[in-house]
């Protein structure tokens, strides 16, 4: 019977050891902030801000937000990012993505300060974290390598593909699974678009990450017996009855397979939120010099 993975209460977990880290700060003096700053009237990137910001409030992080208009220069952002970059009650720093279409992303990216780069994408970090030796595990990629840990999916030896080689997702998951560490050791593939008969490769894979952005793109009948399906698509695809979100993997048929799977929502999006907090609570430590919580 295939195991749901439940990233609500994995997530959970992780929320109440950063509310303790919190606390464990607060006695020291120091009180961790994030700030937000969001420059887009997309409807999901408003809600994905205001969720943040409630789990901000949930674990005790302080919270700062910043709305800038959509057709606002660039300039002004950058001089927002570099306000927060210098506010001593700022620990990390994330600008919601995406940027409209006027703004460079990556001049964006590299403006915020590596140390307050909680998302783990500024080049510094993204080079650190390929060394070996990352500041901030990007906040997706690691919230996955959190529920395999959390579920006793073994990573070492193990055949994981991933599907989509984003900056964000797909890169950062592969650089991961390949580290010599405890949630390391696998044998990792990375599938893209351009990739020649997906199927074996996927049949092959003792773990598949699928993050193409392609609304149930894999099925049941692609998969081979025992896999552990990690499904980091979100996708809203129109219905009979209006619309729904859905992954990148098709549940209903994956879960004739799979021997475990998360499901959309509810799967690796909670999780992303909650490694952010951690991360907060982890610049926080390291800006005040108090030593850091153990890390994963």
């Amino acid at each position: 019977m295939t195991e749901i993975i439940d990233g609500e209460a994995v997530a959970a977990d992780v929320r109440d050891a950063v509310a303790a880290e919190v606390t464990r700060l607060s006695d020291r003096g120091v009180e961790p902030g994030l700030a937000t700053v969001l420059m887009s009237d997309d409807p999901a990137s408003e809600t994905y801000v205001s969720m943040k910001q409630r789990d901000c409030e949930e674990v005790g992080i302080e919270s700062v937000h910043v709305e800038l208009d959509a057709d606002a220069p660039a300039s002004e952002l950058y001089e927002t990012i570099d306000d927060l970059n210098g506010r001593g009650d700022v620990h990390g720093v994330l600008v919601q993505l995406p940027v409209p279409a006027h703004v460079d992303k990556r001049s964006v990216l590299r403006r915020i300060d590596p140390e307050k780069d909680v998302d783990g994408f500024h080049p510094e970090n993204v080079g650190r974290l390929v060394a070996g030796d990352a500041r901030f595990k990007p906040c997706t990629p690691h919230g996955v390598q959190k529920l395999l840990a959390a579920y006793d999916v073994e990573t070492e030896g193990a055949d994981a593909v991933v599907v989509g080689r984003s900056n964000i997702v797909g890169k950062p998951m592969a650089n991961l699974l390949i580290q010599k560490t405890d949630q390391g050791n696998a044998t990792t593939t990375v599938c893209h678009s351009r990739t020649e008969d997906l199927e074996t490769k996927l049949r092959a894979a003792d773990i598949v990450v699928a993050a193409a952005g392609v609304p149930e793109m894999i099925t049941g009948d692609m998969l081979s017996e025992d896999t552990v399906v990690i499904d980091v698509g979100i996708n809203r695809v129109e219905t009979d009855e209006g619309s729904e979100l859905v992954g990148d993997v098709d549940f209903e048929s994956a879960t004739e397979k799979a021997s475990a799977i998360t499901p959309v929502p509810g799967g690796v999006g909670p999780m992303t939120i909650a490694v952010l907090l951690a991360n907060t609570v982890t610049a926080a430590a390291r800006i005040h010099g108090v030593a850091e919580p153990a890390r994963s």
